[in-house]
């Protein structure tokens, strides 16, 4: 399953990521960037950090299982 990953810095200087499942492909860079910098002036999330200050980065993460079959 794919999830696109939205980073920020917050007031304290530290990573927070928010996981986004089953993203829209392809990935628009600018719209992406567009929104998380409207989640940043909406002040829409804190953190025990504190708010949202910056953008940091965005990335599609994919996570592949396989099951290993016992004998």
């Amino acid at each position: 399953m794919k999830k696109l990953e939205l980073k920020f810095l917050n007031q304290d200087g530290k990573t927070i990521t928010f996981s986004l499942e089953k993203p829209v492909e392809p990935v628009d860079p600018a719209a992406v960037k567009s929104a998380m910098e409207e989640i940043i002036t909406q002040n829409a999330f804190t953190s025990s950090g504190g708010d949202l200050v910056s953008v940091k980065s965005a990335r599609i993460v994919e996570r592949n299982v396989t099951d290993v079959e016992l004998v």
